[in-house]
């Protein structure tokens, strides 16, 4: 139990880094959540920053997802099942990134962080939501509306890898991937709102402090 709850404590404090936050300190001297849609998040950084502070956000926290999930339950061990350890510890990295410790509990929406967890865990689904979120984002030039098809796209494939391809797939990863679409849905709810108004940004505009528009 005390290992389990290790795994919990270190993969969330891992997830918590504010990448967003520290880019924003480090280039505006200012809190990003002051700025564009006020989130913590890469589109906001691209959006107000620039794409080299954004790229390292990215990378920073699709890696924040990849350690919890290889690394934190390899060195913190314990008699648990090793599919189930590795997907706790990317739940709980993907709460911290959500709600970071280090930053009132107000980070950013986690998908990023949850990539890093899902390519870990079945990278050929992940893969093949990527695609899909690249092609939607490129076509629409909505960040929020590739993000919430991948929600959808992720657990959708799962089901049909394990039905078709892989039938030894381990059932709590599509329970896993059923579960982190909802939260997509969830913690998008505000982009939900402005598309269905016609208000949500576009991808490649920059914006100044008070851009009311795409909280990805």
């Amino acid at each position: 139990m005390v290992s389990l709850m290790l795994v919990v404590l270190l993969s969330y404090l891992a997830g918590s880094i504010p990448t967003a936050i520290i880019a924003g300190r480090i280039v505006l001297n200012d809190d990003i959540r002051n700025h564009g849609s006020r989130n913590a998040g890469a589109t906001n950084v691209f959006r107000v920053m620039g794409w080299k502070p954004a790229l390292a956000v990215v990378l920073i926290d699709i890696g924040k997802g990849v350690a919890a999930v290889l690394l934190v339950p390899a060195l913190v061990g314990g008699g648990y099942d090793p599919v189930l350890l590795k997907i706790i510890a990317g739940v709980a990295a993907i709460a911290g990134h959500i709600w970071t410790v280090f930053a009132g509990f107000k980070g950013g929406k986690g998908v990023g962080t949850a990539f890093g967890v899902l390519v870990s865990l079945a990278p050929a689904a992940s893969l093949i939501s990527f695609a899909v979120w690249l092609l939607l984002v490129l076509t629409t030039r909505i960040v929020s509306v590739g993000s919430l098809a991948a929600g959808v796209v992720f657990p959708l494939t799962l089901v049909l890898q394990k039905r078709f391809v892989t039938p030894e797939l381990p059932g709590p990863l599509i329970w896993l991937g059923l579960f982190l679409g909802l939260l997509i849905f969830v913690t998008h709810r505000s982009n939900i709102r402005r598309l269905l108004r016609g208000e949500e940004n576009r991808f490649g505009k920059k914006t100044g402090k008070s851009d009311p528009g795409e909280g990805e």
